[in-house]
């Protein structure tokens, strides 16, 4: 029997690793694994569907799903995860320090409907009382002008939504006093300059914000899925549960050797005191793939997809992926 093919791009996480280096190999597959970041493979995937197999934006995935013929299938394999409480900026000198103070302003944000805004959003409604609708939304560049959205979107009226200027960046915006405040997955360039750049994170404490929020919710908020391109899928059906396990095997590696105390996997000093506050906290799998230990965390982020004007509908989480990973496996 010949082998499939599969090129899979997503970012080299330490969970991909063993996928990656072939120590958790996909019967019947051969990989073809490109170690791209993250902005690069989410674009190509999207406009021009380019790859076999590929990490994508959450939010993205979702809103796809509503297209006539929607182009992929998702895994319940979640690449990328993070607290977004620290994802939230602001001018040092601002007299911003609490999310109750964000309703009537101006906040700046990539797009609206990459998953970190979706979540960033949704928190601040929910658990601090700050309405979708009650701030206005700039998007664009970061860093570098042009940016746009990547998924075409049909909001709500009452959601102030608009793009800014050609020329003009958010991170520059906010150090000017044009926006009040940006909601950003990733740190705003002048915020890793010595001293911070002249910009703040919102929470004073975001870290003790975001324990809190884990404790409180159980919680752990994905970012990223992992997609087969549907013809793919249609073709060989199968590919989905082999890529899925082979996919939880190496999570289940990286999870190992990241509790390793005689020789520390990461350059973090104080690894061993994460990784047993992770295991309290969250469970001793803290990074869960599946449908099930990750319900609470899909039906949140599918409530905040469709109350915030994005998604077509409330989906259920079992409706966004391949049914043969849906199943409960011996690994």
């Amino acid at each position: 029997m010949s082998r499939l093919p599969l090129t899979l791009a997503c970012q080299p996480y330490d969970r991909m690793a063993a996928l990656r280096d072939g120590s958790a190999p996909i019967r019947g597959v051969d990989l073809n694994f490109l170690p791209l970041p993250v902005e690069e493979t989410f674009y190509r995937m999207l406009r021009f569907q380019e790859f076999d197999a590929a990490e994508l934006s959450l939010s993205s995935y979702v809103l796809t799903l509503a297209q006539e013929n929607p182009p992929f299938v998702a895994l319940p394999v979640f690449p990328s995860r993070a607290y977004r409480h620290s994802g939230i900026y602001v001018r040092e000198g601002s007299p911003l320090h609490d999310p109750s103070e964000l309703p009537g302003l101006t906040v700046g944000v990539p797009e609206y409907q990459i998953t970190a805004a979706v979540w960033i959003r949704g928190i601040l409604q929910e658990h601090y009382g700050v309405g979708v609708s009650s701030v206005r939304y700039r998007t664009g560049g970061l860093d570098d002008p042009g940016r746009t959205e990547k998924v075409a979107l049909d909001l709500p009226d009452e959601v102030d939504v608009r793009p800014i200027g050609n020329g003009q960046t958010l991170s520059q915006m906010l150090l000017d006093g044009e926006i009040d405040a940006l909601y950003s997955a990733r740190n705003p360039g002048p915020y890793n300059l010595p001293g911070h750049g002249g910009l703040r994170r919102l929470f004073d404490a975001p870290g003790q914000a975001e324990r809190a929020y884990a404790r409180e919710t159980g919680i752990f908020p994905i970012m990223h899925t992992l997609v087969l391109r549907r013809d793919v899928y249609e073709r060989a059906p199968w590919v989905a549960q082999e890529l899925y396990l082979a996919c939880t095997r190496s999570k289940d590696a990286a999870l190992r050797q990241i509790s390793e105390t005689a020789s520390l996997i990461t350059m973090l000093p104080w690894l061993p005191e994460h990784a047993e506050e992770s295991a309290a906290v969250l469970g001793s799998d803290w990074w869960p793939y599946g449908v099930e230990p990750n319900r609470p965390t899909l039906e949140t982020f599918l409530g905040y997809s469709a109350d915030q004007g994005l998604a077509a509908r409330t989906y259920r989480p079992e409706e966004l992926f391949a049914p043969e990973t849906l199943e409960r496996f011996t690994i």
